[in-house]
């Protein structure tokens, strides 16, 4: 289901294996990034849209859950053929509603391809363990079941990417699912369904409803819906975390970030203003990896001007463009947001070094803002404590590095974080130190591959296992114990 855009068809949901029509009759446009023209409508469903659909869910995992694991494989194998097949059209997709730059788009689907592939391993993820004689003619083994059904609500920024997180490795497990898309990139959500239904799925393994706040929180408060998994915004996964564990459902919410990357003096510089430059205005800064402030070690003038020079050299414009790196933000209100920051920032007292703003005039169709530098911004500032989800970016000055550590152990968030260097002293210390999940040598995105866990700390993250890897095998399992005693 390719939509070009001069559909502006109401997107359906697809529950228990058909395509249907939401209950309600509100609905959201859903434009394109780079051109706010209208792409197709997607319906606002209800809570009894997903009361069809975990219905359809619950009664599909009284069969799935008794599939041969080889045979759920098989599907994810055939599954993954399909997604390659379709490699460029899907990159299109996502370039057309998100808005990111082609390349990003295809390096997406590839991760996306990626966690498919992690998932096909079933038989060997699924293995349990076995001990013989614990005690005298006893013996003990474990064995991996699902959970039921399981609800995921993925954000705007990775429509591909991140729903692959979610469903395949949960249905691979057993598990049958619920699928809520972000309201602002559904149209990829529908083509994933499609190509897993081609793949062989069974009816109502996978279902999809689009919608908006009732959807979320249907999705919470259902009581045949065993776990949640969420990646969004700080608030809405504390909220999501909270309302979804009072429910006793299984959680994992991923959430905010500010990631830090501290340059060391030794720092190969040329290759650290690319990775950061990269990191900062990929996907317009729209991702929980970006960098998003630069911690600039000793007196390193050189590195701060070459930064706002290769600024300035980056080609702005619609993602299907080759040479676009720096593409539009998702809606005009985030642009507004943010430019509400950029406010904030000079205000608080920080230097605007490189002022995006200026670009917005030489693209006044799409939904862009430029490149935007602000140098010696302090901890305390909004502008240095906030995820602000834009092409925008802050520079701190710190004596050392035990300085810029601090920093990074102020923040309320710890996804990621990155240290230019090839001082083996300093690599060590910020590795033990460094208060984030996932760090970064020299590395300008320091994400994980499938087969690891999305490993953020504090307050990116609500839950105890976290999404792909072991983490994603456990969070989606539960353990049977059986102790036997063999008696002569």
């Amino acid at each position: 289901m390719s939509v070009t855009k001069k559909d502006t068809t109401v997107l359906q949901n697809y529950i228990n294996g058909v395509w249907v029509s939401s209950n309600s009759s509100q609905t959201l446009n859903v434009p394109n990034p780079a051109t706010n023209e209208l792409l197709t409508k997607v319906p606002v469903s209800t809570k009894e849209d997903v009361n069809e659909a975990a219905a359809a869910a619950k009664e599909a995992f009284n069969k799935w859950k008794k599939v041969p694991v080889p045979k759920r494989a098989r599907i994810l194998f055939k599954y993954h053929s399909l997604l390659s097949d379709n490699h460029e059209e899907l990159a299109r997709l996502i370039v057309q509603e998100n808005g990111k730059a082609f390349k990003e788009a295809y390096g997406e689907v590839q991760r996306g391809i990626e966690c498919v592939e992690f998932a096909s391993g079933a038989p060997t993820l699924m293995m349990g363990e076995t001990l013989s004689g614990i005690a005298e003619e006893i013996d003990s083994e474990m064995f991996r079941y699902p959970l039921g059904v399981v609800g995921g609500i993925t954000p705007f920024n990775f429509p591909m990417m991140v729903p692959l997180w979610m469903f395949p490795l949960a249905i691979a497990c057993g598990n049958t699912f619920v699928l809520k898309p972000s309201e602002r990139t559904p149209i990829l959500a529908n083509r994933l369904a499609e190509l897993f239904s081609e793949a062989g799925a069974p009816p109502g393994v996978l279902n999809v409803v689009h919608g908006a706040h009732d959807v979320v929180n249907g999705l919470l408060d259902h009581e045949d819906i065993a776990a949640i998994s969420f990646v969004g915004s700080q608030p809405v996964a504390k909220y999501v975390y909270e309302r979804a564990a009072a429910k006793g459902k299984r959680v994992q919410a991923l959430s905010g970030a500010k990631n830090h990357h501290i340059v060391m003096p030794d720092a190969d510089m040329d290759k650290a203003v690319q990775h950061i430059i990269s990191s900062t205005f990929g996907s317009a800064g729209q991702r929980c990896m970006a960098c998003s402030a630069v911690v600039v070690v000793g007196d390193n003038e050189p590195f701060v001007k070459a930064l706002a020079k290769r600024a300035d050299e980056l080609i702005i414009g619609n993602g299907m463009d080759d040479e676009v790196l720096l593409t539009p933000v998702i809606r005009k209100e985030h642009r507004e947001k943010v430019l509400g920051y950029i406010e904030r920032g000079i205000v608080e007292g920080a230097d605007l070094i490189r002022d995006g703003r200026k670009e917005m005039s030489d693209h006044p169709e799409g939904n862009f803002l430029g490149p935007t530098i602000f140098d010696h911004v302090t901890p305390e500032m909004t502008i240095a404590k906030d995820e602000i989800f834009a092409p925008v970016l802050s520079l701190l000055r710190a004596r050392d590095l035990d300085e810029g550590l601090e920093y990074i152990r102020k923040s309320r968030y710890g996804n990621g974080a990155t240290i230019y260097t090839n001082n083996a002293k300093a690599i060590r210390q910020f590795r033990e130190e460094a208060d984030a999940g996932m760090l970064g040598i020299n590395v300008g995105v320091p994400a994980t591959m499938a087969f690891f866990p999305f490993s953020g700390w504090k307050d990116s993250f609500y839950g105890d296992l976290h999404v792909n890897g072991k983490d994603g095998l456990n969070f989606y399992t539960r353990k049977k114990m059986i102790t036997s005693r063999f008696e002569a």
